[in-house]
């Protein structure tokens, strides 16, 4: 039985072949929620990396620059997908190929949807900014997404689709966004800091390095599936399995002596204001470029 999708029967051109594109390419065709003749990749030079993605997925590739136009000018949808040091330069390139009826999506760290707008010159294009993390490249991604004032509600479904390839969505304002990154776009990060941290522990207690990493791999897991399967808050569960006098409370005791939550809600809040200065910055740059152009 094949599932109808907002997606499917839509054009979909990719600006920007790195490890996202990649994980959205793969997620949209593994799940079926469109065609790899309905997607298009290009980037700005490198064809020995178009042609890897043509191989592994099918999917469609220039052979020239006159290719790059056509596949752009003619997408129902654009997703952007560049390093951010190249996103000036690569809508120069694109800003005249756009048009309204179009829906551009942007991955682009930090590249806020005012910057694009002046980028392209226009307030009139349809703009989803999106902040997704690197479990997108597994599948088990968690995407925010915003959405310009121009973006219609058949827009925003297909954005929502595109993103659940890879994972979940949530709808936020433009606004949140920082909070966002601080949360979950660096999230994975801590986790996998809590781990080194679990990992080192075991070591100097007296496993091996084997037995503690899959001891610590099937702890976070299993944790991550309890909240999740069963609903309850984490603090309900941290408590269920907190003992009085026990050997969790006192490891918790611990953690609190060296302000262990305060220390995260600390990191995560810094995370968030850096994003926003490097936002700046890159609209800073983003705009001096483009006026030097």
């Amino acid at each position: 039985m094949t599932t109808t999708t907002h997606l499917q029967d839509k054009n979909i051109t990719i600006v920007g072949a790195g490890s996202m594109a990649q994980a959205i390419i793969r997620g949209l065709i593994s799940k079926a929620i469109t065609s790899p003749e309905r997607i298009a990749v290009t980037n700005h030079q490198n064809y020995d990396r178009l042609h890897e993605l043509h191989e592994l997925y099918d999917v469609q590739v220039p052979a020239n620059e006159t290719d790059k136009d056509t596949l752009v000018r003619e997408a129902d949808v654009v997703l952007i997908a560049m390093k951010p040091k190249d996103a000036a330069s690569s809508f120069a390139k694109i800003k005249d190929l756009l048009r309204p009826t179009q829906l551009l999506i942007s991955v682009v760290a930090g590249l806020s949807i005012e910057t694009i707008e002046a980028m392209l010159h226009t307030h009139a294009m349809p703009i989803v900014r999106t902040m997704p993390n690197t479990s997108s490249n597994i599948g088990l991604g968690a995407t925010a997404i915003s959405s310009s004032p121009h973006v219609n509600e058949e827009q925003q479904l297909l954005a929502v689709e595109l993103f659940q390839a890879v994972g979940t969505v949530s709808i936020v304002d433009e606004s949140k966004l920082d909070m966002v990154t601080g949360v979950s776009g660096c999230g994975p990060a801590y986790v996998y800091y809590l781990m080194e941290s679990l990992i080192k522990a075991g070591v100097e207690g007296g496993l091996s390095i084997e037995e503690a990493q899959a001891l610590t791999i099937q702890t976070v897991l299993g944790a991550a599936h309890m909240v999740k399967e069963t609903g309850e808050a984490p603090e309900d569960l941290r408590r269920k399995v907190t003992s009085p006098g026990g050997a969790t409370q006192a490891a918790i005791e611990v953690l609190d002596a060296h302000h262990f939550s305060e220390g995260m809600v600390r990191a995560v809040l810094r995370a968030a204001e850096r994003s926003q200065e490097m936002g700046d910055q890159i609209a800073a740059q983003c705009l001096r470029t483009t006026h030097s152009i």
